[in-house]
């Protein structure tokens, strides 16, 4: 028996093809397939390259369940297009579309209980109780959330640039910094640059590391900038703990997403400020590939015992 795990985030999509024990056979990776900011097509695309590569890579038999995490999947009308496009690549049983968090939470805990806070090309806190409830913060996308993602660190940083240049915001060493990296000789430059270029999302997501270096080197608009990301961060998670009633419980908390691991300051700070909101709890960067939490759910659904948590306002009943 073998199994697919897809991980569908902001930056890059990973499929990774599994036997019947876990272990891994091969893999695929592409650009990002996020269906709000790329589109139905693009991500119909990447994960037919990403599919295709895994199983070229060991022919053989097909896989006999596939668990897909990829965000924005908890709305009904998202996750019946995502699965219209397995379909369509030829997956009609034994598929799992989830939300991307809960894979990242698998792969760090083998269960879904604890928490787990993203913050890549965007962000969202997801957390599983012991009783199993589910609830989550943030992850409804740029313009509407995704604070403290490496997109809303970016998008402060030009938004620095720019009023340093119109003589409305304080000196930075931001400009230089981000026009170095860049590739751009004035601040007007980056009107083109991030209005009409390719890969806009990805591209201002990408500035985070240069945010960090301008905290290290002792610009106090940078580290403002990232104080403001940690703290928006730490409130996603202490809503979701709070919603969860976990605040007492003993749990482990997961720091996944490129923002965490290209800016060490962010997850120490995260981590001491969680250390508060739950006493109890362990906070620790996922190292393992959140796409070995879809292999774990696919080998779940496979088996017939998968079970994705229920999400907590579900269970209550509206006033």
């Amino acid at each position: 028996m073998r199994v697919l795990g897809i991980d569908a985030g902001g930056s890059k999509t990973v499929a990774l093809l599994a036997a019947g024990d876990g272990a891994v056979i091969a893999s695929g990776r592409a650009g990002g397939a996020n269906l709000r900011t790329d589109g139905e097509l693009t991500v119909e695309k990447t994960l037919h390259a990403v599919i295709d590569q895994a199983l070229a890579a060991a022919p053989g038999e097909a896989p006999a369940a596939v668990c897909l995490g990829i965000a924005g999947v908890d709305r009904a009308s998202d996750a019946a297009v995502i699965r219209g496009i397995m379909r369509r690549l030829g997956f009609r049983e034994r598929t799992l579309v989830v939300n991307d968090a809960l894979i990242a939470l698998v792969a760090g805990a083998g269960t879904p209980t604890g928490l787990v806070v993203v913050a890549g090309t965007g962000s969202i806190c997801y957390g599983v109780n012991a009783a199993g409830q589910a609830a989550r913060a943030g992850g409804w996308g740029p313009v509407l959330a995704d604070e403290g993602s490496g997109y809303w660190i970016g998008r402060h940083a030009l938004v620095a640039v720019m009023r340093h240049a119109d003589g409305r915001g304080p000196k930075t060493a931001l400009t230089a910094m981000v026009l170095e990296r860049l590739g751009l000789a004035h601040p007007d430059d980056l009107i083109n640059e991030i209005y009409e270029g390719p890969e806009r999302r990805q591209l201002v997501a990408s500035l985070g590391s240069i945010v960090a270096q301008a905290r290290e080197a002792g610009d106090d608009v940078a580290a403002e900038i990232l104080r403001g990301a940690a703290t928006e961060l730490v409130s996603a998670a202490a809503t979701v703990i709070g919603r969860l009633e976990m605040r007492g419980d003993v749990f482990t908390t997961f720091l996944s997403g490129g923002m965490f691991r290209s800016v060490p300051w962010l997850a120490a700070e995260v981590e001491r400020c969680l250390a508060e909101v739950a006493p109890r709890a362990v906070t620790t960067l996922l190292t393992a590939d959140p796409a070995r939490g879809a292999v774990t759910l696919a080998l779940a659904e496979a088996a017939g015992h998968a079970r994705v948590p229920v999400y907590l306002e579900a269970l209550v009943p509206h006033p």
